[in-house]
């Protein structure tokens, strides 16, 4: 038991090791912990780690798409919905189809219905790989949130895929219009009890008194809770998590309410999913020498494992090229009817998109969770297989695309051009200090004129915002001057809130980076 722990204590240093090293070469992080994960793998006498398949999906997925879905903007997604909805829903199902009858027709012995179990696993791309690449080059911002948008919801729709078809394969039948139903019920059921869920609580947190620490390990559980509620009545636990997540992320300053819990939650989130990633990555490289074990028993040999794999992989970047390309002819040619996000996307961007398919948490996750044997009793058929081809589809995707995407990206020049219709930096940075000062002066003005010839701490308030003084002058003030201007704080709070939702031409990003600032120049005086 001790060694076991010894074991895994040092699994999480190889993690931040990993990652420093990644940050250090500048390579995206998911890569080299699958390759370190693949060497510590063939190191003797290690223990094995197993983690129950029921488990997998509720240890991993609700906290890392909960954050996601904080994270992006709802705003973002909106402007972008009708191409991150084709490519979450019918780019995945199309993927998913495709891969099942490649897999049908060239690996001796896989059904239709496994093929479909495959295709669930692997059609959606990994935002979380594409994430850790895109933060070492410019991308535009349109295209970030093209990525982080998909990801939310093309994990849904595989992994309802993914349900239907383990279903065919446990029973031997599939009947279309239960499975209409049941999807029915899994879509409107998931996004109903994730809001739902989230509302209550959002209530909790304004009804019952709470601290920095009960906001936070609230906010940690609210993904399970979600989570399990929708799984438990058979609808997508997915979905209910990013309904959920997207709720409470427009919501954000009545789930934290004050400065403290909100940087503190920051900080608790960013390392919770830290440290999750990583786990799951090294996890990709750790279980390949009992996989291959398991390949062994089915009678089937490396080398042909490989080259199904590599066939699997080759469509599945066919198709996202495809797709790309052919949500570029439908903009081109809906442009004329509707109004589209980018009237002009030109070539750049479906090359990128076309480039971002790499694979990762989701599709380990739902490969493993496949169970060693079903409820009749059976082995479940080639689930080493699965889990290899999964394997290589990660790990080719990983290294071949995460590698080459930062080279590529630098070559298309996408930095200065396609905002998706934003205010630029310097335009959004000039727009919104000028605005918050003249929101402070106005409710100075306006609450506390009278005693500015009273007190010396109104005069420095005052001229802190006229005049941009010294930050050190704000330190000067009394409790009571304190008090105030905590209040102007809020009021300018109020009004970055108000105008993301008013202002369409300013990049959600800047908003948040500001509420950041105020929050940090609060918690500063504060101290």
């Amino acid at each position: 038991m001790v060694e076991n722990f010894i074991y895994y204590l040092g699994l999480v240093l190889v993690i931040i090791a990993s990652i420093m090293l990644a940050n250090r070469l500048k390579v995206a992080y998911p890569i080299i912990l699958v390759i370190a994960g693949l060497l510590i793998s063939f190191i003797p006498g290690l223990p094995a780690i197993k983690i129950d398949p029921e488990l997998i999906f509720i240890i991993f997925l609700p906290p890392l798409l909960y954050e996601a879905a904080f994270a992006v903007s709802w705003k973002e997604i909106w402007k972008l919905r009708r191409i991150i909805t084709s490519f979450a829903f019918i780019v995945v199902f199309l993927t998913a189809i495709t891969v099942a009858f490649v897999a049908n027709s060239f690996i001796p012995g896989f059904s239709l219905a496994l093929g479909f179990v495959l295709g669930g696993i692997v059609s959606p791309p990994d935002a979380v790989s594409a994430g850790a690449i895109l933060k070492f080059v410019k991308v535009p911002r349109n295209v970030s949130t093209l990525l982080e948008g998909e990801s939310l919801f093309n994990d849904a729709s595989s992994l309802i895929i993914f349900r239907f078809a383990m279903v065919a394969v446990a029973t031997g039948q599939f009947i279309w219009q239960d499975a209409v139903v049941s999807f029915g019920w899994m879509i409107f059921g998931g996004l109903g009890i994730g809001v739902a869920l989230a509302f209550i609580f959002l209530k909790i947190e304004k009804i019952f008194p709470t601290d920095v620490n009960m906001d936070a390990i609230l906010s940690l559980a609210a993904p399970y809770v979600m989570y399990i509620a929708a799984e438990e009545v058979h609808a997508s636990g997915v979905l209910a998590v990013v309904s959920g997540g997207l709720f409470l992320s427009v919501r954000r300053h009545e789930i934290f309410r004050t400065s403290e819990s909100r940087l503190k939650g920051s900080n608790v989130w960013e390392s919770f999913v830290f440290l999750i990633n990583g786990i799951v990555f090294l996890l990709i490289g750790l279980d390949l020498p009992e996989i291959m074990v398991g390949l062994d028993k089915e009678g089937i040999s490396l080398s042909d494992a490989v080259t199904y794999g590599l066939i699997i992989t080759a469509v599945l970047i066919a198709i996202r090229f495809l797709a790309s390309f052919g949500a570029l002819f439908t903009t081109l040619v809906m442009r004329n009817f509707i109004k589209v996000a980018d009237s002009s996307p030109g070539m750049k961007v479906p090359v990128l998109m076309g480039w971002t398919g790499m694979r990762g948490v989701v599709s380990l996750a739902a490969a493993l969770s496949i169970p060693v044997v079903m409820e009749n009793g059976q082995p479940f058929p080639h689930r080493d297989l699965i889990l290899f081809i999964t394997f290589v589809v990660i790990l080719v995707t990983l290294i071949l695309q995460g590698l080459t995407l930062p080279a590529l990206i630098k070559k298309l020049r996408l930095s200065d051009s396609n905002s998706g219709g934003y205010m630029s930096k310097e335009e959004s940075e000039h727009f919104i200090i000028k605005e918050i000062r003249r929101v402070a002066l106005n409710y100075l003005n306006k609450n506390y004129k009278e005693r500015r010839s009273e007190n010396l701490y109104f005069n420095q308030m005052l001229d802190r915002w006229e005049k941009e003084d010294k930050e050190d002058s704000i330190h000067k003030m009394s409790d009571e001057g304190k008090e105030i201007y905590f209040e102007t704080l809020e009021q300018q709070r109020i009004w970055l809130r108000e105008e993301n939702r008013r202002n369409m031409n300013i990049d959600e990003e800047y908003i948040r980076h500001y509420l950041t600032r105020l929050d940090l120049e609060e918690e500063r005086l504060r101290m």
